[in-house]
């Protein structure tokens, strides 16, 4: 059963676009220690749209999701957040871009010890200097089930809790988009399932662009559209993904490895 089901997603045809590639690669070394994470790959990531990412280890998922954030350089092609082109932006630049424009969640919490789950939420904001939109706030707490919570330490919460005040800091800021990478790696299925399903809330209520890197058939089912990647290339997408759907194609693709 796709999990897509219990949160129906916005229409496919979405004209804007949060994040694109065209032509990327990414290319560690030279010579003959050269390694080609990305091979020229071309992708839109539409507004209001949740997407996967999967593939092998070693397909340059992550390359793609780190260069698509600003996180990595970009060896040739290029990458833009909303109309902002990456290549080619200083250092300060591309921190300003990251702060402003692009929420992030990883497989580590990444929240601080000594600040309380409001002020992990709201620390972004803080260090730009920006007061946070109440209403919007109170919402994202009320939606990840944190409010309450909010007092709370990280060590005084759970792991599927830290992970929540994770991703209310994501959308706190009201991104163009968010970049979460395994963002359910360190928690039991429970808690990786109410997480996921804030994910996929986010973007059927509020109109939040989400790309995720994951390896799970089950966290790709959450997805509007499902990329696989392979040797640095985009090799198949799938739309409306349900687990077994995302499992038959990883299947697929482990059954050609074995066999090239």
């Amino acid at each position: 059963m796709s999990h897509a089901a219990a949160f129906p997603a916005p229409a496919r045809a979405t004209a804007a676009v949060a994040a694109r590639a065209t032509d990327l690669s990414k290319v560690y070394g030279q010579g003959e220690t050269q390694v080609v994470a990305l091979d020229q790959v071309s992708v839109e990531f539409g507004r209001a749209r949740f997407t996967a990412i999967m593939g092998p280890s070693g397909s340059g998922k992550s390359t793609l999701m780190h260069c698509m954030a600003g996180l990595d350089s970009i060896s040739s092609g290029s990458a833009l957040i909303g109309d902002t082109e990456l290549t080619g932006l200083n250092d300060k630049k591309l921190t300003q871009l990251r702060r402003d424009k692009i929420g992030f969640i990883f497989q580590a919490f990444n929240l601080l010890p000594t600040l309380t789950a409001l002020e992990n939420i709201t620390l972004p904001m803080d260090i730009a200097g920006r007061k946070p939109d109440r209403d919007w706030l109170d919402r994202i707490v009320s939606t990840v089930g944190l409010s309450g919570r909010l007092k709370h330490r990280p060590a005084q919460l759970s792991g599927g809790q830290q992970q929540r005040v994770a991703v209310a800091r994501a959308l706190a800021s009201q991104p163009e988009i968010i970049f979460a990478d395994e963002p359910t790696g360190n928690l039991d299925s429970r808690s990786g399932a109410e997480v996921l399903g804030f994910l996929r809330e986010s973007v059927r209520a509020m109109q939040q662009t989400v790309v995720m890197v994951t390896h799970d058939p089950v966290a790709a089912a959450y997805a509007d559209r499902v990329i696989f990647l392979a040797d640095g290339r985009i090799v198949e997408e799938l739309y409306e993904p349900t687990a077994d759907a995302v499992l038959d194609r990883m299947r697929l693709f482990d059954a050609k490895n074995r066999t090239s």
